[in-house]
């Protein structure tokens, strides 16, 4: 029997409260050399659904995990079924407030870098720069055979060309761009090989059950050990790909800053959570700091 992914965390009973006062977030900003590190909530106002919140995908679906995906053509179809009418919904997101306030900080020198957990790419959408996806990017695919990347447009350009008519309705979308549909509205999904050598495709995101490339790891790394303080905006920290940098800047004496609504497994290593809905936390932080969210366009939504 596969073991699945290790995907829920217990909070603790004695972990320190959450408050609903931004203004430590923003007495960090002011001084700068911040480190940003996202997860999916930030992207729940883009109608990007998060892991582990209420009514989270945990709740009702499984992610691929790396094993099954590689060990199983039938696994194989049933995600990219799925993960290709997900990208429809996905291609169609905008940044949100979150997504624009981080960028406003970049461009006013506030930020040292910014990780993201996320592969939605909403950070750059919004003006971000120099931003490290750690878990990859659902815009690009690369072959598991030679290596090769392509754009994942040109892909969904392939199904879509080899599946006519394919236009089930999904129960939900997931934050890994996976939508739910049954074994019944997968039926004969067919999946296109590598144009290169026809190999097999996959995106090139890290699925539950890889590892995160260890140069990003080490990237990342590098980034924690540089900045002044860490922020963390709207993750969990379950997971250890996130966790580990937490505990870095913690016991390297850095504060962290966590915005998350609910408790996080890194509360006890944070000088505070704020526990408020990402937008508004961060519209109002900037407004503290004299910074408006949406100069310079920011963001394309």
């Amino acid at each position: 029997m596969r073991m699945r992914p290790t995907v829920s965390w217990t909070p603790a009973e004695d972990l320190p409260p959450g408050t609903t006062d931004p203004e430590p977030v923003a007495d960090a900003l002011s001084t700068g050399g911040v480190l940003v590190l996202s997860g999916a909530g930030i992207s729940t106002e883009s109608g990007i659904p998060d892991y582990r919140g209420e009514g989270g995908s945990l709740s009702r679906h499984t992610p691929m995990t790396y094993q099954d995906f590689t060990a199983s053509a039938q696994a194989r179809r049933r995600y990219w079924a799925r993960s290709h009418l997900g990208w429809r919904t996905f291609g169609r997101a905008r940044p949100n407030a979150g997504h624009r306030a981080v960028a406003a900080f970049g461009r006013h020198g506030l930020l040292s870098g910014v990780i993201t957990q996320n592969v939605d790419g909403l950070h750059q959408a919004a003006g971000s720069e120099g931003v490290v996806d750690l878990h990859g990017s659902l815009s690009r695919v690369v072959c598991l055979s030679c290596g090769a990347f392509s754009p994942r447009h040109e892909l969904a350009r392939r199904l879509e060309e080899a599946n006519a008519g394919f236009q089930p309705v999904a129960a939900a979308i997931n934050p890994d761009g996976d939508a739910d549909l049954t074994d019944e509205q997968v039926g004969d999904f067919r999946v296109v090989p590598c144009t290169v050598c026809g190999g097999v495709l996959k995106p090139d995101v890290v699925f539950f059950g890889e590892a995160v490339p260890p140069r990003r790891v080490e990237h990342c790394r590098e980034l924690v050990h540089e900045a002044a303080s860490l922020l963390v905006l709207g993750s969990s920290l379950t997971v250890m790909s996130g966790l580990r940098f937490v505990r870095q800047a913690a016991q390297a004496g850095k504060p962290v800053l966590i915005v998350n609504r609910d408790p996080t497994r890194g509360d006890r290593h944070a000088l505070t959570r704020v526990a408020l809905e990402l937008g508004p936390a961060l519209t109002t932080v900037a407004g503290r700091l004299g910074i408006p969210v949406d100069d310079e366009a920011a963001g394309l939504g």
